[in-house]
């Protein structure tokens, strides 16, 4: 049962916080809080016992549910057992070594290896570095260039601060790296055209999301993916597939990067590998990049993280992925992927929305016209306040759209909520809609093709990307 307060939406017994928030205006949040307290699959409880549906999962991450005991009992047994230890040089824990094993497994890179980090944004992090030492131990240190796209996010670190395609994430911090260019993030002509200009010999890596997230939820236009694999193919520029959001199941199939067959050189992975219940990141490796640091004896790449491979965060992950496996998560994200985008299509009705985004995996956004925030820059802060006070908890993205990423465990009617909040949240703030009802979930067809969006993916062909359980 939801509780609505009229009053406030947020809650907090302190005058102050000594707690910085991240990508918070402290001014406004200071003595505001929202201080969630616990969770049971896709609803989460605050503090003062009121209860929302998770309609972002957390911050994208919480594919499993919150609440899960296994996950739980599989931290406390590997820190009874041992806790963690240095990866470092030739010592490594064994629940890192069958994890790795696992991913490897999992991934569609041939010969893959695996290297762990904290989080998305050390892999970025990470990936570059990667990148740039790979072409130097090949005899071409001048291939720094990195070529990223505009809406991108690629972290916070200060490698994936330079590269993104989020204007607003870089401003205030000085030029962090003069060898990156941000193009259109829908035209393969134009990466064609910059690595040509740059000269392929001096370009790098190519980094791409297979689905644009914090952008605002830009699926790939059809045919695009192929044709920047391939440019990136035939000029010797390395893909980097940087699956942060999109990894372990988001988009109905293991990755992104296994639905759309695009062999990247690296895969840069972390939020669903644990569902959010301990940090972790990996960066899948192709074999024949990480051949040269494999082989090259006396060669140290003297790159690494505390944390690598952090022993009870990868228990955690190998609970996580049975879990997904078990449960057969990831084919009901499949199910649930063209009851979503019917849900939301019919928000287009309103007169300040300006698109609704939604048909591949369990993403989806709804976008306020550009003109409607510009002239209210609060319109954005009062959606996410109308949608609390309807039980439902999310965020908006960077281009003003209203973020629906609900974990996989989320129940239909639940995202028939969600849609319904959204809805009168618009109605509610002053937009109008033409006059058509929402839908309801229980006149639904049982739809389970992957017509809605256009991806030219069949059911059939998402399911066959599920793997069978690998490891212990």
């Amino acid at each position: 049962m939801f509780v609505s307060n009229e009053v406030s939406n947020e809650v907090s017994n302190e005058v102050s916080t000594t707690f910085w928030h991240p990508f918070a205006d402290m001014s406004a949040v200071n003595g505001h809080e929202l201080v969630v307290a616990s969770g049971v699959g896709a609803r989460v409880r605050t503090k003062d016992g009121r209860e929302f549906i998770d309609a972002s999962a957390a911050l994208w991450f919480n594919s499993v549910g919150h609440g899960r005991k296994e996950l739980a009992d599989a931290a406390a047994a590997q820190m009874m057992t041992l806790a963690a230890y240095s990866n470092f040089g030739d010592q490594a824990t064994e629940s890192t070594l069958r994890l790795s094993d696992r991913l490897s497994a999992l991934s569609p890179q041939e010969d893959c290896k695996v290297f762990f980090t904290s989080g998305g944004s050390d892999a970025v992090d990470t990936a570059v570095k990667m990148v740039r030492r790979y072409w130097w131990l090949n005899g071409q240190p001048d291939r720094t260039w990195i070529i990223t796209r505009n809406r991108a996010y690629h972290g916070m670190h200060m490698a994936g601060t330079a590269l993104a395609g989020i204007a607003a994430n870089r401003d205030g911090h000085g030029n962090l790296d003069s060898r990156v260019r941000n193009i259109q993030w829908d035209s393969a002509a134009e990466l064609a055209a910059v690595i040509d200009e740059l000269g392929a010999e001096r370009v790098g890596a190519f980094f791409c999301e297979p689905v644009i997230g914090a952008g605002g939820v830009y699926a790939p236009p059809p045919g695009y993916l192929d044709e920047v694999r391939k440019i990136c193919r035939d000029r010797g520029v390395l893909f980097v597939a940087d699956e942060v959001i999109t990894g372990y199941g988001r988009v109905g199939s293991i990755l992104a990067s296994t639905r759309w067959a695009l062999d990247p050189d690296l895969i840069l992975t972390a939020k669903g590998l644990t569902s959010g219940y301990l940090p972790m990141g990996a960066v899948l490796v192709a074999g024949r990049i990480a051949e040269p640091f494999w082989n090259s004896p006396g060669v140290m790449w003297r790159h690494g993280y505390t944390y690598s491979g952090h022993a009870t965060a990868a228990a955690v992950a190998m609970a996580n992925l049975d879990v997904l496996e078990r449960e057969r998560l990831i084919e009901r994200v499949v199910e649930l992927q063209p009851l979503l985008a019917q849900l939301l299509q019919p928000l287009n009705q309103h007169d300040v929305v300006h698109e609704v985004r939604a048909g591949v995996g369990l993403l989806g956004a709804v976008q306020v016209k550009p003109e409607v925030i510009a002239a209210d820059p609060t319109f954005g802060p009062r959606i996410i306040g109308q949608l609390r006070e309807r039980g439902v908890l999310t965020r908006m993205l960077a281009d003003g759209s209203v973020q629906v990423s609900p974990p996989f465990v989320i129940e239909e009617r639940d995202l028939a909520s969600i849609a319904s909040a959204i809805d009168e949240s618009l109605a509610a703030l002053g937009s109008t809609r033409r006059a058509r009802p929402m839908l309801d979930v229980n006149l639904l067809p049982d739809q389970t093709s992957d017509e809605s969006g256009g991806f030219g993916s069949s059911d059939d062909r998402l399911l066959a990307d599920v793997p069978p359980h690998h490891g212990g």
